[in-house]
Formats: structure tokens, C-alpha cells, sequence
């Protein structure tokens, strides 16, 4: 069940990403995400009648999916091309650390102690008929959603507007294509999208390398193996916060080199066969991947949003992001089918991992050849 709710969470972003640009775009970032986070909850609710999980959570995954391109799209609109990397870096910050703490939480509410705590809630004459953890679980969630809703009426207009969005799907899914052909095509687009692209493929990939490799070298269970999950994303977090600190736009291209690295780190983990030598490890992993990608994010975005616009952009992203997630667990699934040692997937994806970025590098020395590259960064949109 669980990597099949992953699976349509992740459809749902790929497979709407031609329509929420547009949506994001057609009023104020502010009321798009308080439109998605009253989606989220009214997913929420449906698990509480007799529809499949799978469902709910696609309808939670719809209001994500929408909510995402106003969430990174309204940076573009509020911040000046070389703000971008700082707030990239607290936004993947404050991100990661909310899924991590999700995590947790997740965890303590179906927990006896706590479940059972929230159950004995009763109010006179007011029958909440929730009778099990899963369901008290899902009201404190739902509950947060609208304590986020509640927030997002508080965001200002940024006084951002965009052309009329087309409303025939048809024409949004032409729509769409050209986007993403045009940030492809961009030879500073195509380096940044190829980098975030590849993070989050080779990110979610890695969730279920360490969990799969958790077991198997250090002999954990899997609620312990989780802990080792939330160690790899600590370290993106902090990652991410160095490289808003220290890392200005225009000098983002120079940490593509880190991304080799950390691909030639991973498969130290082979050599590692307890959790307290895994812990500085992971650290490191996570630390490289957090320093590399806010960077990437940060230009792609001003790129997508110089030839685009915010929410497009941002749905181009993540159209490709997700499908690359789709592509690099499917190829996880076949290695395990295969039934090779963790060891020999982990050394595996940490080649793929930096031979991969090799190849960017080298597309990116390339274009830097041929193109003025450093122009591009920090140029204003050019308003029609």
C-alpha cells in the first residue's frame, strides 16, 4: 500500500502539472493556496466515508499538485532575482523539516498512548463518530490544513498578473508542451532542470535505498530504519540553509561539481555496518545534496520565470521532477526484481548519480562555450 500511495501522489503531479500552471496563474498566489488547502482537507474528509484510500489520497495529492506552483511561483513575484537562492534555501529548509516533523507526528498520533488520548475527546449532545487512531489521526490533519488555509487568506497580492489562462485542455496541454520545450531549450534552463530533475528521481530513490539497506547491513527494523530517513533529510535541510547563506546567484553554476561528489560518496555507505558510523554519513549525503540543489532550484526558477511565468514554470518542474521519481523507482523496483545485493544498487545509483552530473557538467561547459551564460543570470523579465 504504501509505495502505491507514494505512486499516486507522484501520478498526480505529472499528470495535472498542464493545468495547475495556468490555475496558479489566474489570481492571486495567496487565494490559490487557500483554494489547494481546502481541496487537501475535503480529501481528508472523504476517508471518513466509504471511499478507497487510494482516492482520498489522490484528491490530497490534487490539492498539492495545485499548490505547489503558487507556493515557489509567488518567490519570483515578491523577490528580486538575487534573493532567489536564499529563499529557496529556508523554503527546501523549512520543507524538509515540516516532513520530517509530519513524519513524526504521523508516528506519535497512531501511537497507543496518543490515539487513545485523542479517542477519549468527547463533546455533550455531539457525536464525532471516530472510533479508530487512523480516523482521529486524519482530523488532527485536517485540522492542520485549515489552521494553513487560515494562514494563506493572510498572504498579500503581490499585484503579479498574467494574460488570461486558456480554459480548453487542448489548448492548455499545447500550452504546456511549449513550456516545457522552451525551458529545455534554454541553455541555462536545461542545466538546472536536468540537475533538479535528476535530485528528486534520485531523492525518493534513496528514501527506500537507506529503509532497504538499513535492514539488510545494519539489521534495524523498519520504524528504526525511518530515523536513518530523517537523518538523510537533517542533512538536506542544513544543506539547504548553507547554500542560502553562502551562495549567490550568479555563482550557482559553480556547485554542479557537488553533485559528482555526493554520487561518489553513496557508495561509502557499503562500507558501513552500524548506525553510529551511518549517522555522519548520511549526514554528508544529505548535506551535498541540499548545498547542490537549492542553487539549481533558485536559477531555474528565475530562468522559468524570465521566459515563462511563475506558475508554469514551477508546474514544468515539477512534470518533470515527478516523472523522473516514476522513471528512477521503477528502475529500483526491476534492481530488486533482479534480487542483486543492496550493496551492489547502492554502488549502482551513486554511479549513476555522478555520471550523470558528469554529463551535465560537461552540457553545461559546452553551452558556456558557445553562449554568454553569465548574462543570462540575473536578467529582469521582459514585461510585453
Amino acid at each position: 500500500m504504501k509505495p502505491l500511495l507514494k505512486l499516486f501522489f507522484t501520478v498526480s503531479y505529472v499528470v495535472l502539472a498542464p493545468f495547475v500552471g495556468a490555475f496558479a496563474d489566474s489570481m492571486p498566489k495567496g487565494k490559490v493556496m487557500f483554494i489547494t488547502n481546502t481541496i487537501k482537507i475535503a480529501g481528508c474528509g472523504l476517508l471518513f466515508f466509504a471511499i478507497h484510500p487510494l482516492l482520498a489520497y489522490a484528491v490530497v495529492g490534487l490539492g498539492a499538485a495545485a499548490y505547489s506552483p503558487a507556493k515557489y511561483g509567488i518567490l519570483t513575484e515578491l523577490l528580486p532575482p538575487e534573493r532567489l537562492v536564499a529563499a529557496n534555501g529556508w523554503i527546501e529548509g523549512t520543507t524538509v523539516s515540516s516532513i520530517i516533523l509530519g513524519t513524526m507526528v504521523g508516528g506519535a498520533l497512531i501511537s497507543p498512548a496518543i490515539s487513545s488520548w485523542l479517542l477519549s475527546f468527547d463533546f455533550p449532545g455531539f457525536d464525532f463518530a471516530i472510533d479508530s487512531p487512523a480516523e482521529s489521526a486524519i482530523l488532527v490533519i485536517g485540522v492542520i490544513y485549515g489552521i494553513a488555509a487560515l494562514f494563506n487568506l493572510r498572504i498579500p497580492d503581490t499585484g503579479a498578473r498574467y494574460e488570461r489562462q486558456h480554459t480548453n485542455p487542448i489548448k492548455l496541454l499545447a500550452d504546456f508542451w511549449h513550456c516545457n520545450t522552451t525551458l529545455w531549450r534554454d541553455k541555462l534552463g536545461q542545466i538546472s532542470l536536468a540537475v533538479t530533475t535528476l535530485f528528486w528521481g534520485a531523492g525518493a530513490t534513496l528514501q527506500f535505498i537507506v529503509l532497504h539497506w538499513a535492514r539488510d547491513q545494519l539489521g534495524m527494523q523498519l520504524d528504526k530504519a525511518a530515523i536513518l530517513q530523517g537523518i538523510v533529510a537533517l542533512g538536506i535541510a542544513g544543506g539547504a540553509i548553507l547554500a542560502a547563506r553562502f551562495v549567490p546567484l550568479k555563482q550557482t553554476p559553480s556547485v554542479l561539481k557537488l553533485g559528482v561528489i555526493m554520487g561518489l560518496v553513496v557508495p561509502a555507505m557499503t562500507l558501513v555496518s552500524s548506525m553510529g558510523a551511518s549517522i555522519p554519513l548520511l549526514v554528508i549525503i544529505g548535506g551535498l545534496a541540499g548545498y547542490f540543489v537549492v542553487p539549481m532550484n533558485a536559477l531555474l526558477q528565475h530562468r522559468g520565470h524570465v521566459l515563462l511565468s511563475a506558475g508554469h514554470s514551477i508546474a514544468v518542474q515539477n512534470f518533470n521532477e515527478n516523472l523522473n521519481i516514476l522513471v528512477m523507482l521503477g528502475l529500483y523496483a526491476l534492481l530488486i526484481k533482479a534480487e542483486l545485493h543492496v550493496n551492489t544498487i547502492i554502488i549502482i545509483f551513486g554511479l549513476f548519480v555522478a555520471g550523470t552530473m558528469a554529463l551535465v557538467i560537461r552540457r553545461y561547459r559546452h553551452n558556456r562555450r558557445n553562449y554568454d551564460l553569465d548574462a543570462l543570470i540575473g536578467v529582469e523579465k521582459h514585461h510585453h
